[in-house]
C-alpha cells in the first residue's frame, strides 16, 4: 500500500479542482498512481463537476429560512437562470438553508457540515455532475433575538423560501408572536423595495456619509455658496439622505404617511409591548458578482461543432 502524502493529494487537487478529501480517497483507492487517480475521480463525475468550477455562477437561488427566534438568508448560484426552476437544485438550496440554521453562517462549515454520510461540500459537487453547471455556496448571514420573533420574505419565490431576493428581519418584543410575526413580514417586504442601506444614521459606513457631506459641499461650493451657509445646507441635505437610505426613517411602503419607525410605535398597541427592530438582512441574487457577457447563438453553433 503506497504512503499517500499531502504534496500528491495537493499536487491531485491542482490538476482536477477537486477537494482534498476526494482527492485523498481516490489515491488510496489507486494506490497513489496519479493518472489512475485522476481516471477514478472522471469515473465518479468529479472531475467533470471541476472542469465547471471556473464558469461564473451568477444566477441561482437564495434561501430563506426561519425557527422562532432565529433566521438564515443565504445565496447559491449557479450559470444559468434554468436551474432555479430544477427541483434538485431548489432541494439542494433549501437543504444548505436548513443546515446553516444549525451550523452558523460560515460558509466553510456549513459545507464541512453532514447532511446524512456526504458533506454539503459534497452534495454540491454532486449536483453539479448531475446537473451540469457550475454551483457555489456564496454567502450566507443569520440574526436571532432572545426574545421576539425573526421573520422573512421572498421575493418571486419559485417555492417556499427561495427566490430571487431574500430578506430576515429581527424584532425583539415580549409582545403577541404572531403580531409581532405579520409585523416582521411586512418589514421584510419593505427592506425588498426600498433597499435600506442601515438601520438608522449611527449605522451607516462613516466613509458613506463622509463622500455624501463632500458631494453635497462641493455641489454648493461651485454655486458659490459661502461656506458657512454651506455647512448649514450640508447638514439639512444629509437629513434628507437619511430619509432615503435609513430604514428606520424611509417612508413605510405599507403607508407612505408614516416612516417605519412611526408603523413600529403604532403597532405596539396590537403587540401589546414596546418592539424593537434588532436588525435585518437582504440578499439580491447575484448582486456584486460580474457577469460576462456571451453570444448564445455563438455558444450553440460552437457546441455543434459549427464555425
Amino acid at each position: 500500500m503506497a504512503t499517500i502524502t499531502a504534496a500528491m493529494v495537493k499536487d491531485l487537487r491542482e490538476k482536477t479542482g477537486v477537494g482534498m478529501m476526494d482527492c485523498k480517497q481516490a489515491l488510496n483507492e489507486t494506490n497513489g498512481d496519479m493518472d489512475a487517480a485522476v481516471d477514478w475521480l472522471r469515473k465518479k463525475g468529479l472531475s467533470k463537476a471541476a472542469k465547471k468550477a471556473g464558469r461564473v455562477a451568477a444566477e441561482g437561488l437564495i434561501g430563506a429560512v426561519v425557527s422562532g427566534t432565529k433566521g438564515v438568508v443565504i445565496e447559491v448560484n449557479s450559470e444559468t437562470d434554468f436551474v432555479a426552476r430544477n427541483e434538485q437544485f431548489q432541494g439542494l438550496v433549501k437543504m444548505i438553508a436548513q443546515v446553516a440554521l444549525k451550523a452558523g453562517t460560515d460558509v466553510e462549515q456549513i459545507k464541512a457540515a453532514k447532511v446524512g454520510d456526504v458533506t454539503v461540500d459534497r452534495a454540491i459537487t454532486d449536483a453539479i455532475a448531475t446537473i451540469g453547471e457550475n454551483m457555489t455556496l456564496r454567502r450566507a448571514a443569520e440574526l436571532s433575538v432572545k426574545d421576539g420573533v425573526v421573520a422573512s420574505y421572498v421575493h418571486n419565490a419559485v417555492i417556499d423560501g427561495l427566490g430571487k431576493m431574500g430578506v430576515i428581519v429581527a424584532l425583539e418584543s415580549t409582545g403577541a408572536k404572531d403580531e409581532l410575526a405579520t409585523l416582521g413580514r411586512q418589514i421584510a417586504m419593505h427592506v425588498a423595495a426600498s433597499n435600506p442601506q442601515a438601520l438608522d444614521a449611527a449605522g451607516l459606513d462613516p466613509q458613506v456619509v463622509a463622500r455624501e457631506k463632500d458631494v453635497l459641499a462641493d455641489k454648493y461650493r461651485q454655486q458659490g455658496k459661502p461656506d458657512a451657509m454651506i455647512e448649514k445646507i450640508v447638514e439639512s441635505g444629509l437629513k434628507t439622505y437619511y430619509k432615503e437610505v435609513t430604514l428606520l426613517e424611509q417612508p413605510f411602503i405599507h403607508d407612505s404617511g408614516k416612516t417605519v419607525a412611526q408603523a413600529v410605535k403604532e403597532a405596539e398597541g396590537k403587540v401589546g409591548a414596546p418592539v424593537k427592530i434588532a436588525g435585518f438582512v437582504r440578499y439580491g441574487l447575484g448582486e456584486g458578482i460580474e457577469k460576462q457577457d456571451s453570444d448564445f447563438a455563438a455558444e450553440v453553433a460552437a457546441a455543434a461543432g459549427q464555425n
